[in-house]
């Protein structure tokens, strides 16, 4: 996990080559467990919601909500990269994120493309190198359940 984790971050920028299942996973897991946890302080600890459905945040729930925001800023371009590398291991380009990104989009598409692309993520790479790359499992071992 911590290496998945750490490649997450080292490739940032990286949108070239291929990433394997637990380099996607493990960061999305993370970021899941801390953005929930950011946003719940906020609404625990802060007050969360008035009788009007308005933020009533008190100043420490600002703190955690503003946390949460910048948590989300931090790691979107990584994800981004991740997100794309993924593909590729899929041989699928990277514009297909916008595609699903716009088909989340259209009403009573969105359940579609949602479940589709869950099942792209976690589907395994192809063996061997690709046209984007060379096979990620070839050069180091980032076990899921590890």
């Amino acid at each position: 996990m911590a290496e998945a984790v750490q490649l997450f971050f080292k490739n940032y920028v990286n949108f070239q080559g291929r990433s394997r299942r637990a380099e996607y996973w493990w960061p999305v897991l993370m970021n899941l467990i801390i953005s929930w946890s950011l946003t719940g302080l906020a609404i625990i600890v802060g007050g969360g919601f008035d009788a009007l459905g308005t933020l009533g945040f008190n100043f420490l729930g600002w703190v955690f909500y503003v946390a949460s925001v910048l948590w989300g800023l931090f790691v979107f371009l990584p994800g981004l990269s991740v997100t794309v590398r993924r593909l590729h291991d899929r041989i699928m380009s990277g514009w297909w994120l916008l595609g699903f990104i716009v088909a989340i989009l259209i009403p009573f598409v969105n359940l579609i493309a949602i479940i589709a692309y869950l099942v792209i993520m976690a589907m395994e790479g192809t063996s061997g190198p690709n046209k984007f790359g060379a096979d990620p499992k070839s050069g180091h071992d980032v076990g899921v359940f590890s």
